[in-house]
């Protein structure tokens, strides 16, 4: 299949068009573009489902307090929090309060756009729909790594968030998936009707 191509010009996206608040930005970011300019070349998605980790949420990875490890899910919004799960798999999360203050959301899935060949080359053998759908697999299909955790994604830098290539379509809302607190939390967010959200296929109506 033939290179996909951004539909125009991706601008970077400056943190205070970010809404404050958790929840807010979960689905502000539904539509927006996560780039990420590397060595080999850019690679770029639509933001198709994110998942919110709010304050004071068990299943959060700041529900603890501040560490070492979390201390990027306290800075300003619009910073990268990555971590590996289970020793296996990077997840790239974004910051979403005021400094000093724990949350982030969770990118879930994007929607390949620039950069589709370098993402088969890290993800063989994939179809196009698979390559980023779920938040491991778009980790590794856009090359981010513990290097990228606490990066500044509204300032100049490798990996970045990008305004819209398009409008979002109807958004939709639904439990979280994978986790095990607070599971009955209505706290995920996706594009109704695209393809490239992740999860079984009664969650993507």
């Amino acid at each position: 299949m033939a290179q996909k191509k951004n539909e125009s010009h991706i601008r970077r996206l400056h943190r205070d068009r970010l809404p404050a608040g958790t929840i807010e930005l979960a689905k502000y970011l539904i539509g927006k573009t996560l780039v990420h300019d590397t060595p080999a070349g850019r690679v770029s998605g639509r933001i198709v489902e994110t998942e919110a980790y709010v304050v004071g949420d068990a299943a959060g990875h700041a529900y603890r307090g501040l560490t070492p490890r979390n201390k990027s899910l306290f800075l300003d919004r619009g910073h990268a929090y990555v971590y590996r799960a289970y020793g296996l798999h990077f997840l790239a999360n974004v910051s979403s309060e005021i400094r000093g203050v724990g949350a982030g959301v969770l990118l879930r899935a994007v929607e390949p756009l620039d950069g589709i060949d370098l993402m088969r080359l890290r993800r063989p053998q994939v179809p196009l729909i698979d390559l980023a759908r779920g938040p491991g697999r778009l980790a590794q299909a856009m090359s981010i790594g513990l290097p990228h955790d606490g990066l500044d994604l509204c300032a100049a830098g490798p990996l970045w968030l990008g305004d819209a290539v398009r409008p979002a379509g109807e958004i939709g809302r639904s439990v979280r998936i994978g986790i095990s607190r607070e599971t009955e939390r209505l706290l995920r967010f996706y594009e109704r009707g695209s393809p490239y959200v992740s999860g079984p296929k009664r969650s993507r109506v």
